[in-house]
């Protein structure tokens, strides 16, 4: 009998689910969670209905009464049916992942799976994935949507690092770091800066900042293109208190004459 795909806009497969909590029959999950006030848990699912001959039966990757195969995927710990994805197991992760399994790599600080070229390449932050998207605030570790990780070690999910780059915004939602590497976009502010002096009364005017990549306190030039770094020469700087206005330089020499035409009045014995 020719397979009879009942595929929603999450999978492609040729069954339905029966969702153990209530009970009814969706394609996936996710299609089940859309509709009702509460989550099915996919590790429980225990019976699947045949898009083909509608026998309802043990999860399983062929219906045993047409032989129709549910899915060119099936875990049967996920209870997941889907086309072929090169999806593999992660027992760490506790869920499938799509693969090639030989592409990624489990971090066991991270709790999560990651691109082969992160390993020893990127700065772990231990359970990121248990947090959610800072962005859209979605589930990160369960999501059918890839994770970005940031030079930080938090995480957003792919498209929101994208969406996010696009509206201009460059640093980390949660720990302000630089999303990604700046140097070239510091080096159009200098050359910004460089071409717009401040006005006169600003020329000598300093403020204290805190760098947001390498947490670095210092006092350096105002400006209001930009303060830079003087410790890693990041421009991502937040300013840590107000101004401080040089005095007059007629008042500046007045002190210093004063102090110079003053008498000494040590006395020694």
């Amino acid at each position: 009998m020719a397979a009879t795909q009942v595929g929603c806009e999450h999978y492609v497969r040729s069954c339905l689910l029966k969702a153990p909590c209530c009970g009814k029959f969706y394609v996936c999950r996710l299609c089940h969670d859309g509709e009702e006030n509460h989550q099915m848990d996919r590790f429980k699912v225990r019976e699947v209905k045949c898009a083909a001959c509608n026998s309802i039966q043990e999860s399983q990757q062929i219906c045993k009464e047409c032989e129709v195969k549910f899915g060119e995927y099936y875990c049967d710990i996920c209870h997941l049916f889907d086309k072929d994805k090169k999806q593999y197991h992660c027992q760490p992760c506790g869920i499938c992942r799509i693969g090639p399994r030989e592409k990624y790599f489990h971090c066991t600080k991270c709790n999560l799976c990651l691109a082969t070229d992160l390993k020893d390449n990127h700065k772990c932050v231990e359970n990121v994935s248990r947090q959610n998207c800072p962005v859209c605030m979605e589930d990160i570790h369960t999501s059918r949507i890839g994770a970005h990780v940031l030079p930080c070690g938090h995480l957003l999910h792919r498209t929101c690092f994208e969406d996010m780059f696009r509206t201009g915004a460059y640093r980390c939602p949660l720990c302000m770091h630089s999303a990604f590497n700046m140097k070239e976009f510091w080096e159009e502010r200098d050359k910004e800066i460089a071409q717009t002096p401040m006005p006169t009364e600003y020329q000598d005017t300093t403020v204290k900042i805190i760098c947001n990549d390498c947490q670095a306190r210092c006092t350096v030039s105002f400006h209001v293109l930009g303060m830079k770094c003087s410790s890693c020469g990041s421009y991502n700087t937040a300013q840590d208190g107000g101004l401080i206005v040089a005095p007059p330089v007629d008042a500046r020499q007045s002190a210093e004459q004063t102090l110079e035409e003053e008498p000494n009045t040590e006395h020694h014995e």
